[in-house]
């Protein structure tokens, strides 16, 4: 059974990393970053707009890559 779930484990993390990197790769880094974030309205910090392509505060990023929203 465990070699089971590992392999599961396996898969589960090789398919997450395909997705991130589509989703990287369809991002323009040269666009402006949002001052406001697009879920919440609340300011997004210049350090963090300074990446450029930025559209969320660190919360409702973080909350988004979780829940894959």
């Amino acid at each position: 059974m465990p070699d089971l779930l590992d392999r599961a484990s396996q898969l589960e993390e090789e398919a997450r990393k395909r997705s991130l990197d589509t989703q990287r790769n369809q991002i323009n880094f040269d666009k402006p970053s949002l001052e406001n974030c697009e879920d919440c309205d609340g300011p997004i910090p210049k350090a963090r707009q300074a990446f450029g392509a930025v559209t969320r505060c660190v919360e409702c990023q973080g909350f988004f890559e979780n829940t894959g929203r």
